[in-house]
Protein backbone atom coordinates (compact mmCIF):
# COMPACT_ATOMS: atom_id res chain seq x y z
CA UNK A 1 0.00 0.00 0.00
CA UNK A 2 1.51 3.31 -1.02
CA UNK A 3 0.17 6.69 -0.04
CA UNK A 4 1.11 9.80 -1.99
CA UNK A 5 0.65 12.98 -0.02
CA UNK A 6 -1.26 15.65 -1.91
CA UNK A 7 0.43 18.89 -0.97
CA UNK A 8 -2.26 21.03 -2.58
CA UNK A 9 -3.55 22.06 0.83
CA UNK A 10 -0.18 23.64 1.57
CA UNK A 11 0.21 25.24 -1.81
CA UNK A 12 -3.19 26.67 -2.59
CA UNK A 13 -3.53 29.44 0.04
CA UNK A 14 -0.10 30.83 -0.82
CA UNK A 15 -0.52 30.72 -4.58
CA UNK A 16 -3.97 32.22 -4.17
CA UNK A 17 -2.55 35.22 -2.33
CA UNK A 18 0.50 35.54 -4.59
CA UNK A 19 -1.42 35.56 -7.85
CA UNK A 20 -4.07 38.15 -6.94
CA UNK A 21 -3.52 41.74 -8.04
CA UNK A 22 -3.62 44.72 -5.71
CA UNK A 23 -7.02 45.74 -7.09
CA UNK A 24 -8.39 42.28 -6.36
CA UNK A 25 -7.08 42.43 -2.80
CA UNK A 26 -8.63 45.88 -2.43
CA UNK A 27 -12.02 44.48 -3.39
CA UNK A 28 -11.63 41.88 -0.67
CA UNK A 29 -10.74 44.60 1.81
CA UNK A 30 -14.05 46.32 1.06
CA UNK A 31 -16.05 43.12 1.37
CA UNK A 32 -18.15 42.60 4.51
CA UNK A 33 -17.85 38.81 4.49
CA UNK A 34 -14.86 36.68 3.53
CA UNK A 35 -14.87 32.90 3.47
CA UNK A 36 -11.88 31.47 5.30
CA UNK A 37 -10.95 27.79 5.39
CA UNK A 38 -8.31 27.03 8.04
CA UNK A 39 -5.65 24.48 7.16
CA UNK A 40 -5.42 21.98 10.02
CA UNK A 41 -2.01 20.42 10.48
CA UNK A 42 -2.80 16.82 9.56
CA UNK A 43 -0.17 14.18 9.16
CA UNK A 44 0.31 13.11 5.55
CA UNK A 45 1.00 9.59 6.83
CA UNK A 46 -2.49 8.83 8.02
CA UNK A 47 -5.34 7.98 5.62
CA UNK A 48 -7.52 7.11 8.61
CA UNK A 49 -9.32 10.41 8.85
CA UNK A 50 -11.32 11.07 11.98
CA UNK A 51 -14.88 9.92 11.55
CA UNK A 52 -16.38 12.67 13.73
CA UNK A 53 -15.57 16.30 14.45
CA UNK A 54 -14.48 17.39 17.91
CA UNK A 55 -17.85 19.01 18.59
CA UNK A 56 -19.66 15.80 17.63
CA UNK A 57 -17.37 13.75 19.87
CA UNK A 58 -17.83 16.24 22.72
CA UNK A 59 -21.63 16.08 22.46
CA UNK A 60 -21.52 12.29 22.31
CA UNK A 61 -19.47 12.13 25.51
CA UNK A 62 -21.84 14.52 27.27
CA UNK A 63 -24.75 12.28 26.27
CA UNK A 64 -22.95 9.11 27.39
CA UNK A 65 -22.75 7.47 23.97
CA UNK A 66 -19.76 6.37 21.83
CA UNK A 67 -18.10 9.10 19.81
CA UNK A 68 -17.84 6.86 16.75
CA UNK A 69 -19.32 3.60 15.54
CA UNK A 70 -17.08 0.63 14.76
CA UNK A 71 -17.88 -3.06 14.42
CA UNK A 72 -18.11 -3.15 18.21
CA UNK A 73 -20.90 -0.63 18.17
CA UNK A 74 -22.93 -2.70 15.74
CA UNK A 75 -23.64 -5.64 18.01
CA UNK A 76 -20.43 -7.63 17.45
CA UNK A 77 -18.65 -6.51 20.61
CA UNK A 78 -19.27 -9.77 22.48
CA UNK A 79 -17.95 -12.02 19.73
CA UNK A 80 -14.37 -13.27 20.23
CA UNK A 81 -12.10 -12.10 17.42
CA UNK A 82 -10.98 -14.54 14.78
CA UNK A 83 -7.20 -14.83 14.94
CA UNK A 84 -5.66 -14.94 11.48
CA UNK A 85 -2.14 -15.49 10.21
CA UNK A 86 -0.43 -12.50 8.61
CA UNK A 87 2.89 -12.03 6.84
CA UNK A 88 5.15 -9.00 7.09
CA UNK A 89 4.15 -8.03 3.56
CA UNK A 90 0.48 -7.90 4.56
CA UNK A 91 1.06 -4.82 6.72
CA UNK A 92 3.70 -3.16 4.54
CA UNK A 93 2.84 0.49 3.87
CA UNK A 94 4.80 3.40 2.42
CA UNK A 95 4.32 7.10 1.90
CA UNK A 96 6.17 9.40 -0.46
CA UNK A 97 7.22 12.95 0.43
CA UNK A 98 8.15 14.70 -2.86
CA UNK A 99 10.25 17.49 -1.39
CA UNK A 100 12.16 18.21 -4.61
CA UNK A 101 8.96 18.33 -6.63
CA UNK A 102 6.83 20.41 -4.27
CA UNK A 103 8.36 23.51 -2.72
CA UNK A 104 5.36 24.15 -0.50
CA UNK A 105 5.39 20.66 0.93
CA UNK A 106 9.09 21.14 1.66
CA UNK A 107 8.28 24.50 3.24
CA UNK A 108 6.12 22.67 5.80
CA UNK A 109 9.04 20.38 6.73
CA UNK A 110 12.07 22.67 7.04
CA UNK A 111 13.31 24.38 10.17
CA UNK A 112 14.75 27.85 10.64
CA UNK A 113 18.20 26.67 9.50
CA UNK A 114 16.85 25.32 6.22
CA UNK A 115 17.26 21.68 7.24
CA UNK A 116 14.70 18.93 7.62
CA UNK A 117 12.54 19.39 10.71
CA UNK A 118 12.98 16.02 12.39
CA UNK A 119 10.15 16.62 14.86
CA UNK A 120 7.75 16.86 11.91
CA UNK A 121 9.07 13.55 10.56
CA UNK A 122 8.51 12.01 14.03
CA UNK A 123 4.81 12.82 13.73
CA UNK A 124 4.66 11.05 10.37
CA UNK A 125 6.54 8.02 11.70
CA UNK A 126 4.07 7.52 14.54
CA UNK A 127 1.07 8.06 12.26
CA UNK A 128 2.42 5.61 9.69
CA UNK A 129 3.06 3.06 12.44
CA UNK A 130 -0.60 3.41 13.42
CA UNK A 131 -1.71 2.72 9.84
CA UNK A 132 0.49 -0.39 9.75
CA UNK A 133 -0.87 -1.62 13.09
CA UNK A 134 -4.50 -1.31 11.96
CA UNK A 135 -3.73 -3.12 8.70
CA UNK A 136 -2.22 -6.03 10.62
CA UNK A 137 -5.24 -6.29 12.93
CA UNK A 138 -7.86 -6.13 10.16
CA UNK A 139 -10.67 -7.06 9.88
CA UNK A 140 -10.89 -6.57 13.65
CA UNK A 141 -11.13 -2.96 14.84
CA UNK A 142 -9.50 -2.73 18.28
CA UNK A 143 -8.32 0.49 19.86
CA UNK A 144 -4.60 0.72 19.10
CA UNK A 145 -2.24 2.96 21.04
CA UNK A 146 1.50 3.65 21.06
CA UNK A 147 2.96 1.81 24.06
CA UNK A 148 6.59 2.77 23.50
CA UNK A 149 9.12 4.11 21.05
CA UNK A 150 11.88 1.54 21.30
CA UNK A 151 14.37 3.48 19.24
CA UNK A 152 14.68 6.05 16.49
CA UNK A 153 18.20 6.38 15.14
CA UNK A 154 19.88 8.38 12.43
CA UNK A 155 21.98 5.92 10.46
CA UNK A 156 23.71 8.43 8.26
CA UNK A 157 23.45 12.08 7.40
CA UNK A 158 22.16 12.41 3.86
CA UNK A 159 22.40 15.00 1.11
CA UNK A 160 20.18 18.08 1.50
CA UNK A 161 16.44 17.66 1.24
CA UNK A 162 15.95 14.85 -1.24
CA UNK A 163 12.59 13.25 -1.89
CA UNK A 164 11.88 10.87 0.99
CA UNK A 165 9.97 7.62 1.31
CA UNK A 166 8.82 6.30 4.70
CA UNK A 167 7.97 2.60 4.71
CA UNK A 168 7.49 -0.14 7.25
CA UNK A 169 5.66 -3.21 8.49
CA UNK A 170 4.96 -5.30 11.58
CA UNK A 171 8.10 -7.26 12.56
CA UNK A 172 6.90 -9.08 15.70
CA UNK A 173 3.66 -9.84 17.53
CA UNK A 174 2.74 -11.02 20.99
CA UNK A 175 -0.78 -11.75 22.17
CA UNK A 176 -1.95 -8.13 22.04
CA UNK A 177 1.21 -6.17 21.22
CA UNK A 178 3.25 -5.72 18.09
CA UNK A 179 6.58 -4.21 17.06
CA UNK A 180 6.62 -2.04 13.96
CA UNK A 181 9.79 -1.07 12.11
CA UNK A 182 9.85 1.93 9.78
CA UNK A 183 12.70 3.16 7.61
CA UNK A 184 13.20 6.51 5.95
CA UNK A 185 15.10 6.47 2.68
CA UNK A 186 16.00 8.94 0.00
CA UNK A 187 14.53 8.66 -3.48
CA UNK A 188 15.66 7.60 -6.05
CA UNK A 189 18.94 6.25 -4.62
CA UNK A 190 17.10 4.20 -1.97
CA UNK A 191 19.59 4.97 0.81
CA UNK A 192 18.24 4.45 4.34
CA UNK A 193 19.07 7.32 6.70
CA UNK A 194 16.71 6.74 9.63
CA UNK A 195 15.21 3.68 11.34
CA UNK A 196 12.39 3.67 13.91
CA UNK A 197 10.96 0.91 16.09
CA UNK A 198 7.59 1.27 17.82
CA UNK A 199 5.56 -1.00 20.08
CA UNK A 200 1.78 -0.75 19.80
CA UNK A 201 -0.83 -2.49 21.95
CA UNK A 202 -4.42 -3.39 21.10
CA UNK A 203 -7.28 -2.77 23.53
CA UNK A 204 -10.96 -3.66 23.40
CA UNK A 205 -12.82 -0.48 22.41
CA UNK A 206 -15.52 -1.00 25.04
CA UNK A 207 -13.91 -2.83 27.98
CA UNK A 208 -10.39 -1.45 27.58
CA UNK A 209 -8.92 -4.92 28.19
CA UNK A 210 -6.11 -6.39 26.10
CA UNK A 211 -7.30 -7.50 22.68
CA UNK A 212 -5.77 -10.54 20.90
CA UNK A 213 -4.38 -9.68 17.48
CA UNK A 214 -3.50 -11.61 14.34
CA UNK A 215 -0.37 -13.77 14.46
CA UNK A 216 2.70 -12.76 12.46
CA UNK A 217 4.21 -15.72 10.58
CA UNK A 218 7.75 -15.32 9.15
CA UNK A 219 7.97 -16.70 5.60
CA UNK A 220 11.74 -16.97 5.11
CA UNK A 221 15.03 -16.99 7.01
CA UNK A 222 15.46 -13.20 6.93
CA UNK A 223 11.98 -12.64 8.37
CA UNK A 224 12.58 -15.32 11.00
CA UNK A 225 15.77 -13.60 12.17
CA UNK A 226 13.97 -10.26 12.29
CA UNK A 227 11.15 -11.81 14.32
CA UNK A 228 13.55 -13.51 16.76
CA UNK A 229 15.57 -10.33 17.23
CA UNK A 230 12.41 -8.42 18.12
CA UNK A 231 11.23 -11.22 20.40
CA UNK A 232 14.54 -11.23 22.29
CA UNK A 233 14.44 -7.45 22.60
CA UNK A 234 10.92 -7.46 24.02
CA UNK A 235 11.85 -10.18 26.54
CA UNK A 236 14.87 -8.15 27.66
CA UNK A 237 12.72 -5.02 27.92
CA UNK A 238 10.24 -6.80 30.22
CA UNK A 239 13.08 -8.14 32.37
CA UNK A 240 14.64 -4.68 32.68
CA UNK A 241 11.28 -3.23 33.73
CA UNK A 242 11.00 -5.87 36.46
CA UNK A 243 14.56 -5.32 37.69
CA UNK A 244 13.86 -1.65 38.34
CA UNK A 245 17.40 -0.45 37.67
CA UNK A 246 18.79 2.15 40.08
CA UNK A 247 15.43 2.40 41.84
CA UNK A 248 15.92 -1.05 43.33
CA UNK A 249 19.67 -1.73 43.09
CA UNK A 250 22.63 0.46 44.10
CA UNK A 251 25.29 1.56 41.61
CA UNK A 252 27.95 -1.01 40.81
CA UNK A 253 31.59 -0.56 41.83
CA UNK A 254 32.59 1.27 38.64
CA UNK A 255 29.63 3.63 38.91
CA UNK A 256 30.32 4.26 42.61
CA UNK A 257 33.85 5.35 41.68
CA UNK A 258 32.46 7.73 39.06
CA UNK A 259 30.10 9.31 41.59
CA UNK A 260 32.86 9.67 44.16
CA UNK A 261 35.23 11.31 41.66
CA UNK A 262 32.51 13.80 40.64
CA UNK A 263 31.75 14.57 44.29
CA UNK A 264 35.45 15.27 45.01
CA UNK A 265 35.65 17.52 41.95
CA UNK A 266 32.53 19.42 43.00
CA UNK A 267 33.94 19.95 46.54
CA UNK A 268 37.17 21.29 45.06
CA UNK A 269 35.25 23.80 42.96
CA UNK A 270 33.29 24.95 46.02
CA UNK A 271 36.35 25.21 48.28
CA UNK A 272 37.73 28.79 48.18
CA UNK A 273 41.14 27.51 49.30
CA UNK A 274 41.52 24.93 46.53
CA UNK A 275 42.42 27.50 43.90
CA UNK A 276 40.06 25.77 41.46
CA UNK A 277 37.18 27.54 39.75
CA UNK A 278 34.34 25.85 37.94
CA UNK A 279 35.43 25.76 34.26
CA UNK A 280 33.22 27.52 31.75
CA UNK A 281 32.72 24.23 29.90
CA UNK A 282 31.48 22.36 33.00
CA UNK A 283 27.82 23.09 33.73
CA UNK A 284 25.87 21.95 36.81
CA UNK A 285 22.99 19.67 35.81
CA UNK A 286 20.32 21.85 37.42
CA UNK A 287 21.46 24.81 35.30
CA UNK A 288 20.68 22.88 32.10
CA UNK A 289 16.97 22.54 32.90
CA UNK A 290 14.39 23.94 30.47
CA UNK A 291 10.59 23.76 30.78
CA UNK A 292 7.44 24.27 28.74
CA UNK A 293 3.71 24.22 29.49
CA UNK A 294 1.00 23.55 26.90
CA UNK A 295 -2.75 23.20 26.80
CA UNK A 296 -3.69 20.10 24.81
CA UNK A 297 -6.00 21.15 21.98
CA UNK A 298 -8.40 18.88 20.03
CA UNK A 299 -6.65 19.55 16.70
CA UNK A 300 -3.90 17.13 17.85
CA UNK A 301 -6.21 14.35 19.06
CA UNK A 302 -5.89 10.77 17.83
CA UNK A 303 -8.55 8.95 15.83
CA UNK A 304 -10.30 7.90 19.05
CA UNK A 305 -11.18 11.57 19.65
CA UNK A 306 -10.30 12.22 23.29
CA UNK A 307 -6.55 11.56 23.63
CA UNK A 308 -3.59 13.37 22.11
CA UNK A 309 -1.80 11.78 19.15
CA UNK A 310 1.53 10.22 20.20
CA UNK A 311 3.40 11.72 17.26
CA UNK A 312 2.52 15.22 18.45
CA UNK A 313 4.06 14.43 21.85
CA UNK A 314 7.20 13.17 20.12
CA UNK A 315 7.52 16.40 18.17
CA UNK A 316 7.03 18.60 21.23
CA UNK A 317 9.51 16.67 23.39
CA UNK A 318 12.07 16.49 20.58
CA UNK A 319 12.02 20.21 19.95
CA UNK A 320 12.29 21.05 23.66
CA UNK A 321 15.22 18.62 23.94
CA UNK A 322 16.86 20.28 20.95
CA UNK A 323 16.50 23.72 22.57
CA UNK A 324 17.94 22.34 25.81
CA UNK A 325 20.97 20.81 24.06
CA UNK A 326 21.56 23.98 22.02
CA UNK A 327 21.38 26.27 25.08
CA UNK A 328 23.64 23.91 27.04
CA UNK A 329 26.35 23.59 24.38
CA UNK A 330 26.04 27.01 22.68
CA UNK A 331 26.21 25.06 19.45
CA UNK A 332 24.02 23.46 16.82
CA UNK A 333 23.03 19.93 17.93
CA UNK A 334 22.65 17.17 15.37
CA UNK A 335 20.11 14.49 16.22
CA UNK A 336 21.56 11.01 16.76
CA UNK A 337 18.88 8.89 18.43
CA UNK A 338 15.78 8.65 20.56
CA UNK A 339 16.31 5.83 23.03
CA UNK A 340 13.62 3.65 24.55
CA UNK A 341 10.59 5.67 25.65
CA UNK A 342 7.43 4.40 27.32
CA UNK A 343 4.11 6.24 27.28
CA UNK A 344 3.04 5.66 30.89
CA UNK A 345 -0.36 7.34 30.74
CA UNK A 346 -2.47 8.92 27.99
CA UNK A 347 -2.67 12.68 27.55
CA UNK A 348 -6.32 13.80 27.31
CA UNK A 349 -7.57 16.66 25.19
CA UNK A 350 -8.07 19.69 27.45
CA UNK A 351 -5.36 18.72 29.92
CA UNK A 352 -2.18 20.68 30.63
CA UNK A 353 1.11 19.09 29.63
CA UNK A 354 4.27 20.04 31.53
CA UNK A 355 7.61 19.16 29.92
CA UNK A 356 10.98 19.41 31.69
CA UNK A 357 14.18 18.87 29.72
CA UNK A 358 17.49 18.22 31.50
CA UNK A 359 20.93 17.31 30.22
CA UNK A 360 21.44 13.95 31.94
CA UNK A 361 24.74 12.78 30.46
CA UNK A 362 27.56 13.99 28.24
CA UNK A 363 30.52 12.34 26.57
CA UNK A 364 33.36 14.17 24.87
CA UNK A 365 34.59 12.74 21.59
CA UNK A 366 38.10 13.53 20.27
CA UNK A 367 38.75 13.71 16.55
CA UNK A 368 39.25 10.19 15.26
CA UNK A 369 42.00 8.86 13.03
CA UNK A 370 39.40 8.32 10.31
CA UNK A 371 38.48 11.99 10.33
CA UNK A 372 35.32 11.95 12.45
CA UNK A 373 35.00 15.41 14.00
CA UNK A 374 35.64 16.19 17.63
CA UNK A 375 32.71 17.27 19.74
CA UNK A 376 30.34 16.26 22.52
CA UNK A 377 27.46 13.82 22.71
CA UNK A 378 24.68 15.42 24.74
CA UNK A 379 21.92 13.24 26.15
CA UNK A 380 18.73 15.10 27.12
CA UNK A 381 15.94 13.54 29.18
CA UNK A 382 12.48 15.09 28.82
CA UNK A 383 10.03 14.28 31.64
CA UNK A 384 6.34 14.80 30.92
CA UNK A 385 3.51 15.32 33.39
CA UNK A 386 -0.15 15.69 32.50
CA UNK A 387 -2.54 17.61 34.77
CA UNK A 388 -6.32 17.35 34.75
CA UNK A 389 -7.60 20.93 34.96
CA UNK A 390 -10.97 20.03 36.45
CA UNK A 391 -9.75 17.68 39.19
CA UNK A 392 -6.25 19.08 39.69
CA UNK A 393 -4.66 15.62 39.58
CA UNK A 394 -1.30 15.05 37.89
CA UNK A 395 0.20 11.93 36.35
CA UNK A 396 3.60 11.00 34.98
CA UNK A 397 2.99 10.50 31.26
CA UNK A 398 6.48 9.33 30.27
CA UNK A 399 10.14 10.21 29.80
CA UNK A 400 11.94 10.70 26.49
CA UNK A 401 15.71 10.36 26.06
CA UNK A 402 17.30 12.10 23.08
CA UNK A 403 20.96 12.05 22.08
CA UNK A 404 22.59 14.82 20.03
CA UNK A 405 26.09 15.46 18.77
CA UNK A 406 27.55 18.98 18.91
CA UNK A 407 30.53 19.33 16.63
CA UNK A 408 33.72 21.12 17.78
CA UNK A 409 32.33 21.77 21.26
CA UNK A 410 33.71 20.34 24.49
CA UNK A 411 31.23 20.71 27.32
CA UNK A 412 30.36 18.51 30.31
CA UNK A 413 27.44 18.23 32.70
CA UNK A 414 28.17 18.01 36.44
CA UNK A 415 25.62 16.36 38.76
CA UNK A 416 25.58 18.13 42.12
CA UNK A 417 23.12 16.17 44.30
CA UNK A 418 22.85 12.42 44.81
CA UNK A 419 19.58 12.41 42.84
CA UNK A 420 21.33 14.09 39.91
CA UNK A 421 24.16 11.55 40.16
CA UNK A 422 21.60 8.75 39.79
CA UNK A 423 20.16 10.49 36.72
CA UNK A 424 23.67 10.76 35.29
CA UNK A 425 24.33 7.05 35.84
CA UNK A 426 20.97 6.14 34.34
CA UNK A 427 21.83 8.20 31.27
CA UNK A 428 25.23 6.52 31.08
CA UNK A 429 23.59 3.10 31.19
CA UNK A 430 21.14 4.04 28.45
CA UNK A 431 23.97 5.30 26.26
CA UNK A 432 25.80 2.00 26.57
CA UNK A 433 22.79 -0.26 26.29
CA UNK A 434 21.61 1.36 23.09
CA UNK A 435 25.14 1.81 21.73
CA UNK A 436 24.05 5.25 20.63
CA UNK A 437 27.47 6.73 20.81
CA UNK A 438 29.26 3.97 18.95
CA UNK A 439 26.68 3.91 16.19
CA UNK A 440 26.71 7.67 15.91
CA UNK A 441 30.37 7.69 14.89
CA UNK A 442 29.40 6.18 11.54
CA UNK A 443 28.71 8.84 9.01
CA UNK A 444 29.73 11.82 11.13
CA UNK A 445 32.13 12.82 8.36
CA UNK A 446 29.07 14.04 6.46
CA UNK A 447 27.91 16.44 9.17
CA UNK A 448 28.78 19.44 7.03
CA UNK A 449 25.97 18.46 4.67
CA UNK A 450 23.54 17.58 7.47
CA UNK A 451 19.87 18.04 6.73
CA UNK A 452 18.62 17.22 10.20
CA UNK A 453 18.52 19.00 13.53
Amino acid sequence: MALKFAAVRHRMPVLWARNFSISTISRFANSRTLRFTPQVNRSPASPMRRTVTWLEALHAREEGRPASITGFGKGSGDKPPTILERSMDDSYTSIFLPFKQDEWLLDAYVNSSGRLRIGQIFQDLDALAGVIAYKHCAPAEPTIVTASVDRISLQGVKTPLDDVELSGNVTWTGRSSMEITIKARTVPDNEVFLTANFTFVARHPITGKSFPINNLVPRNEAERQTFERAESYNAAKKKAAKDGGLLTSPPNAEEADIIHAMWLRQRAYEDPNSGLDLPADVIPMHDSMMQSTMLMQPQYRNRHSFMIFGGYLLRQTFELAYCCAAAFSHGQPHFISLDQTTFRSPVPVGSVLYLTATVAYTQNQPKSATGSPAGTFVQVRVDSTVRDIEHGTAEDSGSFTYTYFVENKKVSVLPVSYAEAMEYLDGRRKARESQSFGEALKGLEALDSAVTE
